[in-house]
């Protein structure tokens, strides 16, 4: 089985929108959304009623107002600065909190515990595709982690030819899981400035891992000046040019109604299809 990631760079490129018609061109039934921050996957595909499991990603301290005696000390040397007085006390906040536990070294009565945090839900769709993705909780840092754990949540059949994740916008932690262990990284890109920065960015990632990458540059034809830098660009690190897809808003009408663009009649799904006819394609080269 080959594992597909779909990356941008950055948000707002149509990143997932052209993941969801790769998994109906490839009829991919092994399925993940990595974007944990803001998973939206589900929302095109119409699938339901996920089966959720709490993830804890670490521990937040607790004062006990009972035995604190109001020194101040923890919040003197808290270096997140997630302790403030309170009604005579003193409270955690639980979202600057990072649980090093330096508060429950300097309480001199002992009035700091810890507890497990949850930090997201994972959940997991079952029947027409087996579809790992999960939430994280508001203000938590934990994503890196949670993606590793939708990662471990798929379930690879040795029958399935093709796996597709979506991943996440941008460099950080949760595109590091996202990008180990994958074959192929298929690259959206946009032709604006921040997108062409942006791209260059996520190509030396992936290149760090030494992964073998295809690029389509979506709604192209917004400036052609910057998409043939693009392409231009690709070409020389090495990245499979596998075609472009214009501006059309038809896109749009068909978001709206929960629609893939590769089922309906536009110029952008035309362009989709060639693109993933190229890079279906380059991946059966390779067997």
């Amino acid at each position: 089985m080959k594992k597909i990631l779909i990356l941008s760079g950055k948000g707002g490129t149509g990143k997932t929108t052209v993941a969801a018609s790769l998994i109906e061109y490839l009829n991919s039934k092994t399925i993940a959304d990595c974007d944990v921050d803001a998973p939206n996957l589900h929302l095109i595909l119409k699938v339901k009623d996920p089966k959720e499991k709490d993830f804890i990603g670490s521990q937040k301290a607790f004062i006990d107002v009972d035995k604190c005696i109001s020194c101040g000390e923890c919040a003197e040397k808290c270096r997140f600065d997630a302790i403030h007085p309170f009604e005579g006390s003193y409270k955690v906040d639980e979202i600057s909190c990072e649980g090093c536990s330096l508060c429950s070294l300097v309480c001199p009565v002992s009035a700091v515990s810890f507890y497990d945090d949850k930090s997201g839900t994972l959940q997991k769709y079952t029947g027409t595709y087996d579809f790992s993705t999960a939430c994280l909780k508001l203000g938590r840092g934990n994503s890196g982690k949670l993606v590793s754990e939708v990662k471990r949540n798929m379930i690879i059949a040795e029958t399935e030819e093709y796996a597709v994740l979506d991943g996440s916008p941008g460099i950080g932690c949760p595109v590091i899981a996202s990008i180990s262990g994958v074959d192929w990284v298929l690259l959206v890109a946009e032709p604006t400035l921040s997108g062409f920065s942006d791209l260059k960015r996520i190509v030396t990632t992936a290149k760090a891992f030494e992964l073998k990458m295809g690029l389509c540059v979506n709604k192209a034809d917004i400036n052609m000046e910057i998409t043939n830098e693009i392409i231009d660009y690709c070409k020389d690190e090495g990245v499979y040019y596998l075609g472009l897809i214009p501006y059309d808003k038809t896109v749009l009408k068909a978001l709206k109604s929960s629609k893939l663009i590769i089922d309906i009649p536009c110029e952008a799904g035309n362009a989709l299809r060639n693109v993933f006819k190229e890079f279906k394609q380059v991946l059966e080269n390779e067997k």
